[in-house]
């Protein structure tokens, strides 16, 4: 499982989802880092097949208007440290490495659930 972090969430999150075993990089690693649009991000993705991980509202419109990017993860979190959104992301590794078999997906993570939508 491949994912691509996205310019604001900390490269701490890239360096936990490796430890895991996962390949990961952060949006800063593309050619043009943080200048990096949104759209680009999605082919990238999609093209390459990881996992977008964002804070931006703006990837679930996509994913839901143009089902791009096809894999997705929503944090939903605010602001918290990022020690606390490492603990998170560690309580719910085996779940979103499950998602790993599915072709298109959106996962929403906040403080007090998570949701899945699945894209056929």
């Amino acid at each position: 499982m491949k994912f691509l972090c996205d310019v604001h969430l900390p490269f701490a999150l890239v360096n936990k989802l490796k430890s895991f075993g996962f390949t990961a990089m952060h949006v800063n690693e593309l050619p043009c880092k943080w200048n990096t649009k949104d759209s680009e991000i999605c082919i990238f993705s999609d093209t390459n097949d990881y996992v977008v991980v964002t804070k931006d509202s703006d990837f679930r419109d996509s994913f839901f208007l143009k089902q791009s990017p096809r894999k997705l993860i929503k944090v939903n979190l605010g602001n918290i440290s990022n020690k606390d959104l490492l603990l998170i992301f560690e309580t719910h590794i085996n779940r979103i490495s499950q998602l790993n078999i599915l072709n298109s997906f959106l996962l929403e993570i906040s403080k007090t659930d998570i949701i899945l939508t699945e894209w056929k």
